[in-house]
């Protein structure tokens, strides 16, 4: 079983965004600073003015592991989890689990887009290959 984020007036936008198959980024208003992990003071300019809008779900992978360590039961390994540079929201890295291709195949440089997986109400963004 994969541990849940607990949903939070900033995080609830990004958690559950994957139901409309939407990646949802905080944004500040006041300076247009992209925010993630999502706060609710931008760390930038300090603004409080901060709203989350969906990004294109695209992105360059910055880096990658393939995990082979089983770690939890019932955990299917070889897998690999990506960093990567969002599209439409720059200096913004997202990580998480690749699927549907082979861990092997994932290169830095890559381009990926955004897919979801829902375990009860979180929407949790996966990558695939976007070619």
């Amino acid at each position: 079983m994969r541990p849940l984020p607990e949903l939070t007036p900033e995080n609830t936008a990004f958690w559950t965004g994957g139901a409309e198959g939407k990646l949802m980024i905080a944004f500040c208003t006041d300076c247009a600073h992209a925010i993630h992990p999502p706060q609710l003071i931008c760390p930038k300019c300090w603004s409080e003015a901060i709203e989350t809008k969906a990004v294109p779900g695209t992105g360059i992978v910055y880096t990658y592991t393939v995990n082979h360590q089983i770690w939890a039961p019932g955990m299917q390994v070889p897998f690999a989890l990506a960093v990567v540079d969002l599209h439409g929201a720059p200096g913004t890295r997202v990580t998480a689990e690749v699927v549907n291709t082979a861990p092997e195949l994932v290169t830095i440089g890559q381009t990926m887009r955004v897919t979801f997986i829902n375990i009860e109400n979180i929407w949790l963004p996966q990558w695939e290959p976007a070619q």
